[in-house]
């Protein structure tokens, strides 16, 4: 088994695939990335047993063969080399020598046979998608899903296809983000939920990206295939909670603002704020809106105004800071809006401009009760 390679593409794939590969792993074998060669086409794929990824790498060769290398010693040499074709020569001594313009290399590999098979999708439903437009989606809810053990619906983002649009959602339980394009639609509803895991290796490779992605998904699996790449996944088992039900309907009191404003304003402020709760006081009446924050235990506290476009009842109410810095600094927005009913109740961010046709963005913050 002999094949000739570009050195900068098979870095550039398995660089991506490397992300796969878990630290510290149960199975050696996963350790290793699987070739599988097909004469010019040499398909290079990792595994962690949930997620299984490949990718396609052009090659020169009149052979086929299958074996499996060890992923850190290959990335670690490929790093080190300028752009030229390497020979990789499969040997009988079970190494297999690589030769550069500088010298030759020879690394150990392990039988293809003990690295395990990708499960198949069987009786999919599928939807295309813009790869950007994906990777969008991806971003603007990733940040919002969870990290508890006891709630792992809520540690993926819940695709949710129908044949009039399609909308993507991250909760924690106490933010909320739903990403939805009405310019999409799949040929049949279907609902589940992603991991974070192969979701932050898509958003990677998709992100300005105009290939059109392939998702194929069934009750417990999902495929996304785009150019020379192929995943496979896991879905993650369980009901997503009702999230339209936690979303406030009436929200009189409407706060219009400047959001590079805000968002500096929060960030200023929020230095002072206790660092348990991270707890923010915004005061709001008429034009103006005042921002405060106060750690009793040390004295230190800041107070900002700022003038604002407010339609309400005169409010006060408070946040936790740092999740509305993520959503503010998620959103591409001039100009923010802010709903909300009561000061128990949650607040619903949304951008005023910046958003594609057919493109919504709803954000959801819980408040956090005000200490007197």
């Amino acid at each position: 088994m002999k094949f000739i390679v570009s050195s900068s593409e098979m870095l550039k794939k398995l660089q991506i695939l490397g992300g796969v590969i878990n630290n510290n792993n149960t199975m050696p074998i996963l350790d290793h990335f699987l070739f599988h060669l097909d004469k010019n086409e040499l398909q290079v794929t990792a595994s962690d047993l949930e997620t299984n990824m490949s990718a396609k790498i052009t090659v020169e060769s009149d052979n086929t063969g299958e074996i499996a290398v060890q992923a850190k010693l290959l990335l670690n040499i490929l790093k080190e080399f300028p752009e030229q074709p390497l020979t990789f020569l499969v040997m009988d001594n079970q190494t297999i020598e690589i030769s550069s313009d500088f010298g030759k290399y020879a690394l150990a590999y392990s039988s293809a046979e003990d690295f395990p098979k990708a499960v198949d999708v069987e009786e999919p439903s599928s939807t295309v998608i813009n790869a950007d437009v994906l990777a969008t989606a991806i971003n603007k809810t990733i940040f919002a899903t969870g990290n508890d053990d006891l709630r792992p619906v809520m540690n993926g983002i819940f695709f949710e296809f129908s044949t009039n649009e399609i909308k993507f959602v991250g909760t924690d339980a106490h933010k909320l983000v739903k990403y939805g394009r009405n310019d999409l639609s799949a040929s049949e509803d279907a609902q589940f939920i992603m991991p974070k895991k192969p979701l932050n290796l898509l958003k990677n490779i998709l992100a300005g990206e105009e290939d059109e992605v392939l998702i194929e998904y069934n009750e417990s699996n999902a495929r996304f295939s785009f150019e020379n790449f192929d995943l496979i996944c896991r879905l993650i088992d369980g009901k997503y909670p009702n999230y339209e039900a936690v979303i406030p309907k009436e929200n009189p009191n409407v706060l219009v603002i400047d959001r590079m404003q805000f968002l500096n304003s929060v960030r200023r402020v929020s230095i002072f704020s206790n660092k348990t709760t991270h707890q923010i006081r915004m005061k709001i009446a008429g034009t103006e809106l005042k921002v405060s924050a106060e750690d009793i235990d040390y004295s230190n506290k800041a107070e900002e105004r700022l003038v604002c476009d407010y339609q309400g009842d005169d409010m006060e109410i408070g946040f936790n800071s740092k999740f509305l810095l993520e959503m503010l600094n998620n959103l591409n927005a001039d100009e923010v809006q802010l709903a909300m009913s009561l000061p128990n109740r949650a607040g619903i961010l949304t951008p005023i401009d910046g958003l594609e046709e057919g493109e919504s963005v709803t954000m959801l913050v819980m408040p956090v009760m005000l200490g007197r």
